[in-house]
């Protein structure tokens, strides 16, 4: 039990400490490739933080438990939303273009359905994670060539978004600091993790509950981390955009190869309360985004953070 306890501690320190070095090379990296902090956010940021989940989920999957699989993937995207967005909010209003109200939230909300529809039969078939995969390559494809031809009105703002310090790192710096803050970032929410299961496991918690609480919130300490300081330096599309890149690899990439490995029943549960309240969580965050200043407000953020605190508190009382 030390050892877990240990673990937990080491990988919180070694996130905090990368998450500012990570940022930062992801924003001058992009101002150096004239990419804007959107894309950035949404595909390198995005799939990089979720390398956790995928790890974890893919293992869970190749040991015969569905439990931690799906709830990783699920319990990852309420906690971005309801957590990360939350407590970023707090910290720091979330200024919102509208290419993402237009665009991004809309094709999450698509994807959210998508994940729901594949679980009424009560299985996530080999069929389901192929189409899944296939689903994220054609978003992905999508969006970065939208991005490179110059069609989002975000790229018109580079010059603007990148005068600070950062976008004038030299590149190599740049993507050394990208590449360095990633790998701590995922090394030490792995050993977070270990340490969080450990405990978990000891008490004789369900491995649905672990994926859904202590493995979901571990794994997502790399966004939190990131967009809590992408929000502190006013990179909000970076902050935004990892979320949604996030939930859009959790969804789609995590459980995919989750099911590509390993089909696996479903249990009601699942989509009766996690995918339900990520889906709800989602339309709420559309909604806030949609409002007329332009922002997720603090208020907002507090009314996304209880949300979570709720959601927890009832999975907690339920599964004792």
């Amino acid at each position: 039990m030390i050892w877990a306890v240990l673990a937990v501690i080491a990988g919180l320190i070694l996130l905090v400490w990368s998450a500012d070095y990570f940022v930062d090379g992801a924003a001058a990296t992009a101002g150096h490739f004239g990419m804007s902090p959107l894309l950035i956010g949404m595909v390198i940021v995005g799939f990089g933080t979720s390398a956790p989940e995928i790890v974890v989920s893919v293992l869970s999957a190749m040991q015969g438990s569905p439990g931690i699989a799906l709830g990783n993937a699920y319990g990852s995207n309420i906690t971005n939303i309801a957590l990360i967005l939350g407590i970023t909010a707090l910290i720091s209003p979330i200024a919102v273009r509208p290419q993402i109200v237009r665009r991004e939230l809309p094709i999450l909300l698509a994807v959210t359905a998508l994940a729901a529809a594949q679980l009424f039969d009560g299985e996530l078939s080999l069929a389901d994670g192929m189409v899944l995969l296939l689903a994220l390559a054609l978003i992905m494809g999508y969006t970065v060539l939208k991005n490179m031809k110059g069609k989002d009105n975000i790229v018109g703002d580079i010059a603007d978004e990148f005068a600070n310090p950062a976008a004038k790192m030299p590149l190599s710096r740049a993507l050394m600091l990208l590449i360095l803050g990633l790998v701590v970032l995922v090394l030490s929410s792995r050993l977070l993790v270990w340490g969080a299961v450990s405990i978990a496991q000891s008490m004789g918690v369900s491995d649905l509950i672990i994926g859904l609480t202590v493995v979901a919130v571990g794994t997502s300490l790399p966004e939190l981390a990131s967009s809590v300081a992408a929000a502190r330096k006013g990179e909000h599309d970076i902050a935004l955009g990892n979320v949604i890149g996030s939930n859009l690899f959790n969804t789609l990439a995590v459980v995919g190869l989750a099911a590509l490995i390993h089909p696996m029943p479903v249990a009601a549960e699942v989509l009766n309360r996690d995918v339900l309240v990520m889906a709800l969580l989602t339309v709420l965050l559309l909604a806030f985004a949609w409002g007329r200043r332009g922002r997720i407000t603090r208020t907002e953020g507090g009314v996304l953070l209880a949300a979570y605190v709720a959601y927890t508190a009832y999975l907690v009382g339920t599964s004792f």
